[in-house]
């Protein structure tokens, strides 16, 4: 049985079961023209708030090495998820421009009105990597299960070639079950890596 927190903004709703952090291992799978990706990872992902509309996301992992020989270290995220809404004159923004209006405090029946046909709310992600690379993933989550697919990647000029991504997570028997495809090193979009988490 899950227990939510009562005392989240009512943006935050639809989200809440990500919260807390979350560890485990993966698989990578991933072939380019010529290379194929193949191995074991350890993963660590953090959802976490601080009152305001949107979870915060951190997530590190690591992939054994030779006995003897220390982890190598795989790319570091870090990142804000939140339901997709316009923005308005009563919310901050840009840079640290603040609300031009006071408004009253959003509720459950304001965020019901984002409920898409599908039953669920759509999504707005953004992740930036430690190896350069910027991604907006936009998206819905639906209940226990969250689909979300590049809109935008921006990459530094030293960055390898990574062109599109979707992610898929979803809460099964109390774990955290996440897939990742990538477009990148040449290839098409394709299955990359996927991991099975447990709450810690």
């Amino acid at each position: 049985m899950r227990e939510l927190p009562t005392d989240l903004p009512a943006d935050l709703a639809p989200l809440s079961w990500l919260i807390g952090v979350w560890e485990g291992t993966g698989v990578i799978e991933y072939t380019t023209e010529g290379h194929r990706f193949e191995g074991e990872f350890t993963h660590r992902v953090s959802f976490s708030h601080d009152g305001t509309g949107h979870l915060n996301y951190a997530a590190t992992g690591w992939m054994p090495s030779a006995e003897g020989e220390p982890s190598i270290a795989l790319v570091a995220e870090t990142g804000f998820w939140r339901l997709a809404r316009p923005a308005t004159a009563a919310d901050a923004g840009p840079g640290l421009l603040p609300p031009s209006e006071s408004a009253a405090a959003r509720t459950v029946d304001d965020v019901e009105q984002l409920r898409a046909a599908s039953g669920g709310f759509p999504l707005e992600v953004s992740i930036a990597h430690s190896d350069g690379m910027l991604e907006l993933y936009l998206g819905e989550i639906n209940g226990p299960r969250i689909d979300i697919a590049t809109d935008a990647i921006v990459r530094g000029a030293g960055s390898k070639d990574y062109r599109a991504a979707s992610r898929m997570y979803g809460l099964v028997d109390g774990h955290l079950l996440w897939a990742w495809d990538i477009a990148a090193l040449g290839a098409e979009l394709g299955s990359h890596a996927s991991a099975r988490l447990a709450k810690v």
